[in-house]
């Protein structure tokens, strides 16, 4: 018999492979009538030092960050599912998924895209390889 998921966690950062891993993510939600949690990372080293100091900059970040991952939300739950909510935290992705978010989520599952974005906001891309290593809990990486 297949196993069924309870509680699954999906990175999101906006590449073209985290938006394959969300709807995946979706799709075995809904199957397993499980838990979805969407987890975006603010990654500090994308600010430049007077930016990281400003309170209201790092504020204003997370705020959209908030706003945007609510429509990852909303499209979850118009999909259909009833159990998703949203999980921000700051740091280097893998390393805080890995080590903060998991821990304190406790899911049984994580999918991420295998590729990052270009440019800047690169979250996941060598990430990947990372949480699949160390992840605690089986990771399904899309592509």
């Amino acid at each position: 018999m297949a196993t069924k998921f309870k509680r699954i966690l999906v990175g999101v950062d906006d590449s073209a492979d985290a938006l394959l891993a969300f709807n995946y993510a979706i799709h075995q939600a809904k199957q397993d009538d499980a838990e979805l949690i969407i987890v975006s990372i603010l990654e500090n080293d994308d600010m430049n030092v007077y930016q990281a100091l400003s309170k209201d900059y790092v504020h204003g970040e997370r705020d959209e960050l908030e706003q945007h991952l609510a429509k990852y939300q909303k499209q979850a739950q118009d999909a259909g599912l009833t159990k998703v909510r949203t999980v921000i935290a700051e740091g280097e992705p893998g390393e805080t998924i890995v080590k903060e978010v998991i821990p304190h989520v406790q899911p049984d599952l994580l999918i991420i895209g295998s590729l990052a974005k270009k440019g800047i906001a690169k979250h996941f891309g060598s990430q990947a390889a990372y949480m699949a290593k160390y992840a605690p809990i089986a990771v399904l990486v899309i592509r």
